[in-house]
């Protein structure tokens, strides 16, 4: 990623959010960081969290998925 994200440069498609299995939160962890290739430090700067709750968002997220 050559750019550093800024929350006025990130688009995020709706339709990440149409699988009802995931919370609206794990839905974009899951994206930023399968999708867009960013770190957990990353996602954590831009959405405002701790990195260890990106950490365990995208994990339960993966949990749900591989039931």
């Amino acid at each position: 990623m050559g750019k550093k994200a800024s929350p006025n440069s990130i688009v995020i498609p709706s339709s990440i959010f149409q699988d009802r299995e995931l919370s609206v939160l794990e839905a974009m962890v899951e994206y930023f960081k399968e999708k867009k290739g960013m770190k957990y430090s990353e996602i954590a700067r831009l959405i405002n969290r701790d990195d260890r709750t990106v950490w365990t968002v995208y994990k339960r997220a993966k949990k749900k998925r591989d039931g």
